[in-house]
Formats: C-alpha cells, structure tokens, sequence
C-alpha cells in the first residue's frame, strides 16, 4: 500500500523553479531515502508533503487522501521534524513533550511520554531546561516530538544533524527499529549518504529539483555492478569506441566524462578492449558506494 503518493509535484518561487515534475511513492513500512546536494529541493518538497506550501502543479496523496483536502486528519498520523527544532529554551525535554499533547488535543499518556524520550536517549535529561542542552540533544528532543504521538508516518528532515558519532549510530538504530518493530513508514532526507545507506530499502536521488534516480537500495548498488569511470588521453574518440562496441548499452548519459554501470566480471574485458582499440587509457576507476554513485549522478547532470 503507498503511503504517500506524489504524481508529477512542481513549485516556482517566481522564476526559480524548486522542484521539477517529481513522482514518487512509499509503500507501508519502508525507510525511504531522500537524497540531494543543498539547494535541490529537498525541504521544499517535505514542506509541500506536511501541506506547508502548496504546489504549483501537481497532487500529493497520503494514506490516500489528498494532503490539500485532508490536511488536518492526515497530519495527526504524522510525525516531523523539519531542519532544527522550534524549542523553548524555559521548558524541560518533558514538558515539551507535554505541551506539545496539549496542543494536538492529542491523548498522550504520562507514560508514553517517558517512553519515547528513552528512545531518543534522553531518558536522564528529562527535567533539564532545554536552555543547557546541546545541539545534539535538541534535535533528540525533536525527533521525540515527532515521535511522541505515535505516527504512522514519519517524515525526518536531517534527522542526525549535530549529533556526535554514537548519537548518529543511536538514531540509524531507532529509524530501523521503527520501520521493522514498530511498522512505521520513515521517510528520511539526509546529506549524510553512508548512514541512509544503511537504513533506507529505497532511495530517491534528486539534482535542481528533478528525480536523477530511484530504486531499491539493495539494486543501485549491487555488488555485482559497479558504477566506473574510464579516464583517457582521448575522451571523444573513446566514447566512439565504447558506442561502436558491446558496452555501449552500459554507458550513463554525462556531459563531462566516460560513465558506465557495468557488471563487475566484465571491466577486465573492458580494459583490454579498450587497450586493443589502441585507447591512450590513463585508468578506469571503480565506485560502489551511495555516496560515489550519488557524487556521479548529480555532479554531472
């Protein structure tokens, strides 16, 4: 089932167009990665999924509703935290979490209270004003806003920003025990590609406002493939070769350099194809994780 649904979203601030006939879905239970460099509209399409903005063109559906005629009733079975959290440095971690009940009009136990600031590692600043925490552990209290009410969906916008490495740890460990204990649908955006590696089962790259690539994690980097880039003497002459050749229907569009997503037992055949079509070859280097095959999908489209 999708939880959410987005069919062909655009915004325009003016003439800046932010994001860029994008279409995606999440399916129940699914930790779902949200990648792009800064400024590829990222927060503007959460903002657009929590009905912050409005889109220019386009539909958003939830729990398959329309976000835009179901706000209120989809919202209240949704968790977010978007950038840093608006905290009020006089109040303690629980009386945030307290407050925030009252404003939702929501029934949350004392019990569930305590409860989720243990899952976000807080349980021992409890009653601590929020003025003597640090930046990490402000965005712990965010996450357990958007956790306190139970969702069913959580939206996470940076969801480790500012935390040391064990914090980071803590909180990839919590996104997993959401998604497999609890049967949340996390959707989380985050710059840090090696921890949205080890959580999300789907990915969605986006580059200027538009989808570069989407699949399942396991798939885009496959071990059995490897994303390489071949450097020569001759890049235009090479591509000729590579085009005339049987690799060719491994290539990745580029305007700068020589790409392909190839099965890893065939780059030796391709070295000594390359060298025997008298290719000038400087090297041919492999990429395999998400942070290289995020760099080479964005830094060149």
């Amino acid at each position: 089932m999708s939880v959410i649904k987005v069919q062909h979203i655009s915004k325009h601030f003016g003439s800046l167009k932010a994001v860029d006939d994008l279409s995606f879905e999440v399916q129940t239970g699914q930790v779902f990665g949200f990648l792009g460099q800064n400024g590829s509209g990222k927060s503007t399409t959460i903002r657009m999924l929590l009905s912050l903005i409005h889109p220019s063109s386009g539909s958003i559906e939830i729990f398959g509703q329309s976000i835009e005629k179901n706000r209120a009733a989809i919202l209240e079975q949704v968790g977010a935290i978007i950038e840093r959290p608006d905290l009020y440095p006089y109040l303690s971690a629980k009386e945030h979490l307290q407050l925030f009940a009252k404003v939702r009009k929501q029934k949350i136990t004392a019990n569930a209270i305590d409860e989720t600031l243990v899952k976000v590692g807080l349980a021992n600043r409890a009653n601590d004003k929020v003025q003597t925490f640090s930046l990490g552990m402000k965005q712990r209290l965010g996450i357990a806003i958007a956790l306190v009410h139970n969702p069913s969906l959580i939206i996470l916008d940076e969801p480790t920003n500012g935390l040391d490495p064990q914090g980071i740890a803590d909180i990839r460990e919590l996104i997993k025990k959401l998604a497999k204990e609890e049967g949340k649908t996390v959707f989380v955006s985050s710059h840090l590609l090696s921890e949205i590696e080890q959580v999300a089962n789907q990915i969605l790259i986006i580059h200027q406002g538009k989808k570069m690539v989407e699949g399942v994690t396991k798939e885009l980097l496959d071990p059995q493939k490897r994303i390489v880039q071949i450097k020569t003497m001759d890049d235009a002459g090479t591509l000729q070769v590579i085009v005339a050749g049987s690799f060719s229907n491994y290539l990745l569009p580029r305007k700068e350099g020589i790409f392909l997503k190839i099965p890893t037992y065939e780059i030796p055949l391709l070295n000594e194809s390359l060298i025997k079509a008298g290719v000038s070859l400087l090297g041919i280097e492999t990429k395999n994780s998400l942070e290289d095959y995020f760099l080479q999908i964005t830094s060149n489209a």
